[in-house]
């Protein structure tokens, strides 16, 4: 299935999304489920449903927070479906996916789906090994390391990458953080930078906010090795953006295939939550199931 960003006639409905998006990302709103949707087999919001549909709990990436999902939370809850956002620290791999794994064994009963955007993947990677409950693990744009990878030696596995330069300050504003351990620091990318490369489609209405608002990452974090992999066991959906700028479209393609997961692929920027929520909702549901 390629999914492709909307042509002219459609655009209208695009920059409508967008426009919502960016007002959850600037002033904190949540969409609303819709009126004629009401949670179905069991679900309820809280996420303790031991019902036949899973809980979705979602995972940002770097450089994001939980609002880069907003259009997504809002279609599975249209269709039934209880959805969390687990705060992603950001701190490192290994303490990111333990602070994941005590949010969903402590906030859900039941089967759970694991969706990671971005450095998120390696998050979900990670955490599942210490959630008995993960049904299937989602990336969306994602990492997905393993055992000993990090997040910088996916990133430059493959040519294409717009973080893969030989300076960093050319793309990077680092910031030193209290209590940091020796040489570590917080990395913002450039404002100015962030909408071509997350999500070139969509309206400066839109990525502008979400440059201004993004959640650092410490280079410790992504610098981290990876413990063993849950996708070697855990059944994996992979959708791939061929317009990723962020992580090369052929190394998805290479962590999907060894991971012998299920691969969704559409015309789409490392934002793809936000280009194509649909595609994206399609994904996760059919992880679900």
């Amino acid at each position: 299935m390629n999914s492709t960003i909307p042509t002219p006639t459609r655009g209208r409905r695009l920059r409508n999304l967008a426009i919502a998006a960016a007002t959850i990302a600037t002033v904190g709103i949540a969409i609303p489920v819709a009126a004629d949707a009401s949670p179905a087999d069991g679900a309820v919001l809280d996420g303790r449903s031991s019902g036949a549909k899973p809980t979705i709990v979602l995972v940002h990436g770097a450089w994001a927070d939980a609002s880069s999902f907003a259009l997504v939370t809002a279609g599975l809850q249209h269709d039934g479906y209880t959805v969390l956002a687990a705060p992603n620290p950001l701190r490192g791999l290994a303490s990111d996916a333990a602070y994941v794994a005590a949010f969903v064994n402590q906030r859900t009963t039941g089967p759970v789906v694991l969706v990671g955007h971005s450095y998120g993947g390696a998050v979900i990677t990670n955490a599942a090994a210490s959630i008995p409950t993960t049904k299937s693990l989602v990336y969306v744009d994602a990492y997905a390391p393993a055992e000993g990878e990090s997040i910088l030696d996916i990133t430059a596995a493959q040519p294409g990458s717009v973080l893969g330069v030989a300076d960093p300050t050319t793309v990077f504003d680092f910031v030193q953080y209290p209590g940091a351990p020796e040489g570590d620091v917080d990395a913002y990318i450039k404002t100015d930078l962030f909408p071509g490369f997350f999500a070139a489609a969509l309206p400066k209405a839109v990525t502008t906010p979400l440059a201004v608002g993004q959640s650092p990452v410490t280079l410790g974090a992504l610098s981290e090795k990876s413990a063993a992999p849950a996708w070697a066991t855990v059944p994996s959906f992979f959708f791939i953006g061929s317009n990723d700028k962020i992580l090369p479209p052929a190394e998805q393609e290479a962590m999907a295939a060894r991971a012998n997961g299920y691969v969704e692929r559409g015309e789409a920027d490392h934002l793809s939550m936000l280009e194509v929520p649909k595609a994206i909702i399609k994904l996760i549901e059919r992880a679900g199931k």
